[in-house]
Formats: C-alpha cells, sequence, structure tokens
C-alpha cells in the first residue's frame, strides 16, 4: 500500500514538474513547490514565448505584472483560458484560469484571478487483486490572487500583489490524511510607458517592467521542515518597443529575462585519493558522502528570505553559473486595425539549468468588446516539453468606457 502510494506521488510531481530533463552528474536544475503558477496561462503571452512583464496591457496583465493595470485603455475586463498539460501522455491534465480587472480611475486599478492546475483521476490500489475496489484521488493546485496598481507619475506604475496557494497533491495514508499544503505569497511590479514619439517613418512607444514575483514561506506537505519546498521565486525583468506606422497597424517587439530567486543546489561531492593509493576507498567515498548529505540538509534548512539573496551569489561554479540561470525570450506582436494579431517568439534556457528551448506561434482575433487568442509550441531541444504541440486557448471580454492611449 505505502509502496503504490509512493510512486503515484512520484509520478503526480513528475507531471507537475516544469523541468521535465534528465538530471546529469554536472547539472544543477533548480526546482521548486508548485511551478504551475509559472506556466503561462493565457495565449497571448504563450504566443510570445511565455512573456508578459513588459508587454502592453491585458486582462492576463495579473500573473506578469499588474502594474499594467493602471495604462489599461479599458475600464473593466473579464477573461478565461485553457491549456492541456501533457497532453501526449494524458488527457485530463489542464490548467485554468479566470481573471478580472478594473481601473478604477485614472490613476489605479485592481484585480482578482483564480488558477486552477487539475492533475486528472489516479488510481489507488491496496493489493495487486484485480477485483479489488479501486480508489480515485484527484490531486489538484490552485492559486487566488489580488493586486491594486497605482501610477506614480504620468508614465510609471507600481503594484502589490496578494497570493493564496493550496496544493492538494498528497496521496491519501491509511489514516487518511489527505490535508492540502498552502502557502501565501507577494509580487512587487513596475510598468513604464514612454509617450508616443514621432520618428522619421514611423512613430513609437517604448515599454519596460520588472516583476519580483511568488516571494513567500516555503511549502510543506508533510510538516518536516527539511521536505519543505521553495515557492517558485521570480524575478522578470524586460524591454519593449512598440512600432506604430499608422493608424491600422503596429509591431510590437519585446525581450525579457528571468531567474528564480531560490538557491542553487549543492553540487555533488567528489571523493578524494587521500592515501595516495591511486583508487577511492570506501572510507574515502564514506566522508564525500557525509560532506554532500551535510550540504544538502543546509540547503534545506536555508530560509526563504536567505534564498532569495543566495540566490544571486551561492552557484558552486561562481559568476559563470549564476549567468547560466537565467533565462531570456523575444517576441514579436504584428497588429492590423486592433482586430486581428499575429505573434512569435522563441525562449532559451541553459542546457545545464533545464534545457528548455522553444519557439512559439500565435493569433489573436478581436471584435467589439471579445478578443479570442490562441497559441502554439514548438520544442527546439532534445527535452520534451509538457506544452510541445498543444493549443491554448483565451477569452477576454472587454468592457466599460475606453481610456486615452498619450
Amino acid at each position: 500500500m505505502q509502496k503504490m502510494k509512493k510512486i503515484g506521488l512520484l509520478l503526480t510531481l513528475f507531471a507537475v514538474g516544469q523541468y521535465v530533463k534528465a538530471q546529469e552528474d554536472n547539472s544543477r536544475v533548480i526546482t521548486t513547490g508548485v511551478p504551475f503558477l509559472l506556466i503561462a496561462a493565457d495565449a497571448r503571452s504563450a504566443g510570445m514565448a511565455d512573456m508578459g512583464v513588459a508587454t502592453s496591457a491585458d486582462a492576463f496583465s495579473q500573473q506578469y505584472n499588474p502594474a499594467k493595470y493602471a495604462f489599461s485603455l479599458q475600464k473593466q475586463g473579464f477573461s478565461v483560458s485553457y491549456t492541456p498539460y501533457l497532453s501526449s501522455i494524458a488527457n485530463d491534465i489542464s490548467l485554468g484560469q479566470i481573471t478580472y480587472y478594473n481601473r478604477i480611475n485614472e490613476r489605479s486599478a485592481f484585480a482578482g484571478s483564480l488558477r486552477y492546475f487539475g492533475l486528472g483521476d489516479i488510481e489507488l490500489r491496496d493489493t495487486p487483486d484485480p477485483n479489488e475496489v479501486v480508489r480515485q484521488v484527484n490531486p489538484n493546485e490552485l492559486a487566488i490572487d489580488g493586486s491594486y496598481s497605482l501610477k506614480l507619475s504620468e508614465r510609471f506604475s507600481m503594484a502589490v500583489g496578494g497570493r493564496f496557494i493550496r496544493s492538494a497533491l498528497k496521496i491519501p495514508d491509511l489514516n487518511n490524511d489527505v490535508s492540502a499544503a498552502t502557502s501565501f505569497a507577494v509580487d512587487i511590479a513596475g510598468y513604464y510607458q514612454s509617450e508616443e514619439l514621432a520618428y522619421d517613418d514611423f512613430n513609437g512607444r517604448w515599454r519596460a517592467g520588472f516583476n519580483f514575483q511568488n516571494l513567500g514561506p516555503k511549502i510543506s506537505y508533510d510538516n518536516d521542515d527539511l521536505n519543505d519546498n521553495f515557492l517558485p521565486a521570480n524575478m522578470r525583468l524586460g524591454g519593449g518597443f512598440d512600432f506604430i506606422f499608422d493608424e491600422y497597424s503596429k509591431i510590437g517587439v519585446t525581450a525579457e529575462i528571468t531567474k528564480l530567486l531560490v538557491p542553487t543546489p549543492p553540487a555533488k561531492v567528489v571523493a578524494i585519493d587521500a592515501d595516495g593509493s591511486g583508487s577511492i576507498e570506501q572510507s574515502e567515498q564514506d566522508i564525500a558522502d557525509a560532506a554532500y548529505d551535510q550540504a544538502l540538509t543546509d540547503y534545506r534548512k536555508t530560509s526563504w528570505t536567505s534564498g532569495i539573496f543566495k540566490s544571486f551569489n551561492d552557484a558552486p561554479d561562481g559568476f559563470s553559473e549564476e549567468l547560466k540561470e537565467f533565462t531570456w525570450a523575444l517576441g514579436a506582436e504584428y497588429w492590423y486595425q486592433d482586430s486581428f494579431a499575429l505573434r512569435m517568439g522563441y525562449f532559451n534556457e541553459n542546457q545545464l539549468k533545464g534545457a528548455r528551448k522553444f519557439f512559439t506561434l500565435g493569433a489573436g482575433f478581436k471584435y467589439n468588446v471579445v478578443k479570442i487568442d490562441v497559441s502554439y509550441l514548438f520544442s527546439a531541444s532534445k527535452v520534451r516539453n509538457p506544452l510541445e504541440n498543444t493549443l491554448r486557448f483565451s477569452l477576454t471580454f472587454n468592457f466599460g468606457d475606453n481610456y486615452d492611449e498619450l
């Protein structure tokens, strides 16, 4: 019974994991709890390589940069999205999200959202007996967000966001202990958007943004401090430019870098031939293993606040490895008459830190108050992406008065 539960939990965590990669001796992939928080939930951002910290404001800004809501051109908006996950091996794992925002006045806005990640049904058996009554569980995770954004000047806004996180991944034990793990987190974000500037052959607008996301206590599934998981605290930095050719067409290009604000796991300790015998004795290997176990214990004892600061200077190979922990993405979006959009993007992650590399394509259609977005992902590495060959959909309704874009 216990063995089956452990296997089931491992399979569940594997399905949730965003970094699907065979571990190599020299790779130190940073893993966290509740990684579903980093999955792009909407098709617009997904069509531009999962970026959104410095793109123009939309209903889904809650996930990337809530400070953008203060620059929204619509008074209110409501959106829903659906993302199949690991669709090549299962048809009941998906991420869904609903979002509502309201630009209260010229300077401020608030927003709220619900994100739900369902892992489908998992069958549990106590014995191999085919006649045994099968129990089913439905592991899931969710996040409830709220944010408030305020313009500090005509061109710059900041926002704070709060997030309640619930992760019900635990497989029931003999005592039927199925309590969910919970935590909370905050976001601190900023967004800059210039006025429309006149150049020789076109007008243009600069954009820039930052967001420090998911800053909060570790999440625990079994009340054991050494098994607590870091939240996917994340730093997003980005910038972009809109080429406004005329009243009918414009192209926005955006670049973004991200870094997990989570400590790097310790490097494996290599045994040393201390006695010069020409081979590693068992006692020497035991010393190396003990040193690694101690380093791993110290890593697990690191608090989430200390972990944020350590994440910038704790890589075993120094600054060169710290740079490898940054991901980067490039994206472009073409709009015609504010009614039809085409998008594309590229995302890159270092080979030793997850090896995710992919291209994306997307499209958007807007009619009156309704906007529909779709996106598609192509993997560009040997590592299978959980969202490879998957169509993502999102639907947005904007209503109320419009604001002018200066």
